[in-house]
């Protein structure tokens, strides 16, 4: 007898879910989207009505054939289809193209969903069935055909004006404009000086720290407040104590929970959504895709209870968070399941994470902190200025027992606790420092402070976060990297004793860890953009498109018609920027070559940055790729000229001239018809490189020496462990198999690597296997027909359908 078929997105949850459901249900999974528009074709009618031709993925035609068949078994004994899919807009449009690619009548379905995958949950919304929700459909849809429609029309200008193999998308482009505009920022700071004046006071028992409220403009100026406080008397002016509050953050949306993630785990965004991903699948915490700082009334009497039982009632404060305008309330904050459960099984990240995800649940529903801050005023006889002693005692510690926010600021807060004062006392002075300091630049973008960003300003939404910044990555429009500090001077005078004296300090500054930086195509790119289509670069302009999609969510605008409202000037503009626009090249003139006259131009080329000898006119140029620490922006003369030294003659070698260059792949060493690549990660530099050791590649290279070479494996020669351009991997022959996640060559003996070429070479079988068509029947004998009947395209591809009007 046939069951009920229940089809979620991953496997995980399928088998959660059907441990829950009984015997009359059988629990499927899509994995993911089964449809979507093709990858090489438009696919979308701009005609006004904006059809849509949707396929099934390659991969997905078995998974929709094998839940069309168990779908239609269903239905033949009465019973029902379950759409259980994620509760989010890309949820709700999985199930309806599932619907579509499986061809069942919707009457036959029901749509359930949930924020968490409990028992409690799963059967609750068993109880609550509904149909399928077009609105959110739509809007996906609007968002999905944007895209594209933003995607291909955007790029192919892009190709032209710009240089191949480049993209454009309608969120992403904004994202890398706001990392360059910081990075111009950055650049254009000038840091100023100035003194900052602390004096440290010996008290009976303790030290009392006081700063100078205000700057010091200049050493000299620092010098003679020293002076002057050398006979000075010092005494407590004023006393100020000030109860004060500290409320707890609200429960994690997706947004602060990628966020709290870099900042306080250092986590990247991707990495933060695939382990919150599997802490959903396997029922840990609720669903984690939310823009909602809501808790359940479930949630709340389960955080009230531990609360009490762990601290005390006094620790308890129940509290209702309210979201930001266009939050769906129905959904939750994500939060733990069970909040008694304080630590999981796991790995590292999966601890740390949900760790993470109790604490700042807790938190949200604790007692707030009681702090008294106490402020004290310290006169200098000789001086009008006064020094400042803060301090800060908490009272009652409250959510703090438990959690703290992190903060982006990197200035740390060095309030503590003062030691007992009272007016007119006075003070004996320790020493009194006047250091020299900077003004800091603007911040560069970390992934958590880019999405904070974004969400300021209302670009993308909570599911698009993540993909967004992988994306612009992968592009290469910008690189997230460590820079180094540099060393810098700093003065430092002091009065101790009634005696003043000076000297010189140095400190690293500028040192940044994993913050976003444009590359130079990026910066090309974003102002060719910037300046031609200045609305879909607009932050005001995309937010509101994320306004509408909300709308069209809600039933309110149609979505075709917001499309028109959209494209119609959109494409107008592409027309006119692909006809009249000029080329970008990000093109910065440096100076003319000593030697020829000659301008020298650093540049954007086909193969990316370059440094250009000579005009565009003219026949004869020269041309350099830049090193892999270079930059059109920023490079100098002096070292574009060095650029032109290549190719360099190093000497001879058996007759033979040997030469060194840099070329479209990398630096390399040329003898006669042979090129050796440098080996960059050993060391080699085309700039510095001897005769000898490019006679070693040369020789290396002839005799067919690897340099990529990990392992040999006795047992096989022809079986190595090569390290490649994305990690190392296992070669036989033609073939290559992937080494598992972590593994070391030293450590891959000759059974793991029979091992792992015998599964993969199976997995690849099997997989081959399942792409192969069905076979076709034996045509019925027939008389012969006048024509051939057209070929019929192979099952894979025949899964192509338009969107229906709602």
């Amino acid at each position: 007898m046939a069951k009920n078929l229940v089809i979620v997105e991953s496997p995980a949850k399928a088998k959660t879910i059907e441990g829950y459901l009984g015997s009359d249900y059988v629990v499927k999974a899509s994995i993911g989207h089964v449809r979507d528009l093709p990858k090489n074709n438009f696919a979308v009618s701009a005609n006004g009505n904006f059809d849509v031709t949707y396929e099934v993925y390659p991969d997905s035609v078995k998974v929709v054939s094998e839940l069309k068949k168990l779908a239609k078994e269903a239905i033949k004994d009465d019973k029902f289809v379950w759409l259980a899919t994620d509760e989010d807009r890309e949820g709700e449009a999985i199930s309806w193209h599932l619907l579509e690619a499986m061809k069942i009548d919707e009457s036959k379905t029901k749509r359930i969903v949930f924020s968490e995958i409990t028992k409690q949950a799963i059967l609750a919304a068993m109880e609550k069935p509904r149909t399928i929700d077009m609105d959110l459909v739509n809007a996906q849809q609007a968002r999905r055909i944007l895209d594209r429609l933003v995607g291909f029309e955007l790029s192919p200008v892009l190709w032209r004006k710009v240089g191949p193999s480049l993209s454009a998308g309608r969120v992403q482009s904004v994202a890398v404009r706001l990392i360059v505009e910081r990075e111009r920022e950055v650049e254009a700071f000038n840091a100023s000086a100035y003194f900052g004046i602390r004096a440290m006071f010996d008290l009976t028992d303790a030290v009392l720290k006081a700063d100078l409220s205000g700057k010091i403009s200049d050493g000299t100026a620092a010098q003679a407040f020293l002076e002057d406080c050398k006979n000075a008397e010092f005494a407590i002016s004023s006393l100020e104590t000030k109860p004060g509050t500290r409320t707890p953050a609200a429960p994690f949306t997706t947004s602060t929970l990628q966020q709290e993630a870099g900042r306080k785990l250092g986590m990247s965004v991707k990495a933060t959504m695939t382990v919150a991903q599997k802490l959903y699948e396997s029922g840990k915490i609720t669903y984690m895709r939310t823009d909602s700082m809501n808790l359940s009334d479930f949630a709340r009497d389960a955080a009230k209870l531990e609360i009490v039982s762990s601290f005390g009632e006094k620790y308890s404060h129940p509290r209702v968070f309210k979201s930001k305008k266009g939050a769906q309330e129905a959904h939750e904050a994500i939060r733990p399941t069970d909040m008694a459960v304080k630590t999981i099984d796991g790995d590292t990240n999966e601890k740390r994470l949900y760790e993470l995800i109790w604490k700042r649940t807790l938190a949200s529903q604790m007692a707030d902190a009681k702090l008294e801050n106490t402020t004290a005023h310290v006169n200098i006889s000789t001086r009008s200025e006064t020094l400042v002693a803060k301090g800060q005692v908490v009272k009652f510690d409250g959510f703090l027992k438990v959690y703290m926010e992190g903060t982006d600021d990197e200035e740390s807060d060095e309030s503590g606790v003062l030691p007992p004062l009272h007016e007119g006392q006075i003070l004996d002075l320790r020493n009194m420092v006047a250091q020299e300091k900077f003004t800091q630049k603007p911040a560069r973008y970390s992934e958590a402070s880019l999405v904070k960003k974004m969400e300021e300003l209302g670009i993308g939404r909570p599911s698009t976060y993540a993909s967004t910044i992988s994306t612009i990555q992968a592009r290469t429009y910008v690189v997230k990297q460590d820079l180094e500090g540099k060393p810098r001077s700093y003065a430092v005078h002091t009065l101790a004793n009634k005696n003043i004296t000076s000297e010189t300090k140095t400190e690293n500054t500028g040192a940044e860890r994993s913050k976003l930086f444009p590359t130079d195509i990026g910066r090309v790119v974003n102002d060719f953009l910037v300046e031609n289509f200045k609305s879909i670069l607009d932050y005001a302009f995309t937010a509101n498109v994320e306004e509408e999609f909300d709308i069209i969510a809600e039933g309110n605008l149609d979505w075709k018609k917001m499309l028109r409202t959209f494209y119609n000037p959109f494409h107008e503009n592409v027309n006119k920027t692909m006809n009249e626009a000029a080329r970008a090249s990000g093109e910065r003139f440096l100076g003319d070559d000593p030697a020829t006259g000659k301008p020298i131009i650093a540049r954007i080329g086909r193969f990316g940055p370059m440094i250009q000898l000579g005009t565009a006119e003219e026949e004869e140029k020269k041309f350099a790729s830049l090193r892999p620490n270079q930059s059109i922006n920023t490079i100098t003369l002096e070292e574009a000229l060095d650029l032109f030294k290549m190719p360099r003659n190093l000497g001879e070698w058996n007759g033979e001239k040997i030469v060194v260059g840099i070329g479209r792949f990398g630096p390399y060493v040329k003898y006669k018809s042979t090129y050796a690549s440098l080996r960059v990660k050993e060391g080699d530099d085309p700039f510095t490189i001897d005769l000898e050791r490019a006679v070693k590649l040369v020789e290396d290279k002839i005799n067919g020496v690897n340099a990529n070479l990990l392992k040999t494996f006795t047992e096989d020669e022809n079986v190595q462990i090569i390290n490649g351009r994305f990690g190392a991997y296992l070669k036989s022959g033609n073939l290559n198999f992937k080494l598992p996640k972590g593994a070391k060559a030293e450590d891959i003996s000759w059974a793991n690597a029979q091992q792992i070429m015998e599964e993969q070479m199976e997995q690849a079988t099997k997989k081959a296997a399942s792409r192969k068509p069905a076979p076709k029947k034996a045509p019925a004998k027939k008389a012969p027909a006048k024509k051939p009947a057209a070929k019929k395209a192979p099952a894979k591809k025949a899964a192509a359908k338009k969107s229906p009007k709602k």
